[in-house]
């Protein structure tokens, strides 16, 4: 596991980053990254958010690995629910429980409902990203815990934790344990440790430069003759792009 303390990031930077849904902070995020941006980062499969209503969530990945269908697991290690949550209470948060569910795409059961959302909320967990089901959905929204999942489910099977604090893959996306996510009803976005530091800077930049500049100039649109509105929307567009390049120009060197 990476050392999760590097780059972190102050409580004061996580809630003004989650002040913004996930591809506003994805556009900054772009900005600053080496990797493939149009490929990386974010969520390849569909998934959903259950919580909606919640806005994004914003933390640090705590993993696991479950298998539904084979009781087996719990012959094997009894004590992997009490060794597993030790895992979780011992990282600073906030955190995000992200399973992956090894019966996928098969749905047997549920490793979340009113009892696990709980248990994780006290343990500093803000929600999961898992690409199994979860169930008690009224009740995961009382707790005050968010949910993107691939579906509903009304059975829990054998759930238990088979393996954790590993790299994990949900949603064609893997993610490793510490990792930072933001995540909302669009998906979610996996920033690695090198990106931290500069993410919340590139987010506000580029949230402000769409307001300055393209999103103004096409709303002030009313009695405006087209061909004038062309050539403004043009010019803001040019503008745009001059404002990521000078500001981003340590990126390309």
């Amino acid at each position: 596991m990476k050392e999760a303390s590097e780059h972190q990031l102050s409580q004061a930077e996580l809630l003004e980053l989650q002040r913004w849904n996930t591809p506003s902070v994805y556009n900054g995020w772009e900005q600053i990254t080496k990797s493939d941006a149009g490929k990386d980062g974010f969520n390849l499969e569909e998934c959903r958010d259950f919580m909606p209503e919640m806005g994004p969530m914003v933390g640090y990945a705590v993993t696991v690995v479950v298998e539904p269908s084979n009781p087996e697991h719990r012959k094997q290690n009894p004590k992997a629910w009490s060794e597993y949550r030790r895992y979780v209470a011992s990282l600073s948060g906030p955190k995000i429980a992200v399973v992956q569910d090894l019966n996928k795409p098969e749905t047997i059961g549920s490793f979340w409902g009113e009892v696990n959302s709980s248990i994780h909320r006290a343990l500093g967990c803000v929600g999961t990203i898992t690409d199994g089901a979860i169930r008690d959905l009224d009740e995961m929204r009382t707790v005050g815990y968010k949910a993107i999942a691939r579906r509903l489910c009304v059975g829990h099977a054998y759930s238990h934790p088979v393996r954790w604090n590993c790299p994990v893959e949900v949603f064609g996306r893997s993610v490793e344990p510490g990792e930072l996510i933001h995540a909302d009803k669009h998906g979610f976005l996996v920033v690695p440790q090198e990106d931290r530091r500069r993410l919340l800077d590139a987010t506000r930049f580029m949230d402000s430069n769409e307001c300055r500049t393209m999103i103004s100039a096409a709303r002030q649109s009313c009695g405006v003759p087209l061909e004038q509105l062309l050539a403004r929307i043009d010019d803001a567009c040019d503008e745009f792009s001059k404002r990521a390049r000078t500001k981003f120009m340590q990126k390309q060197e």
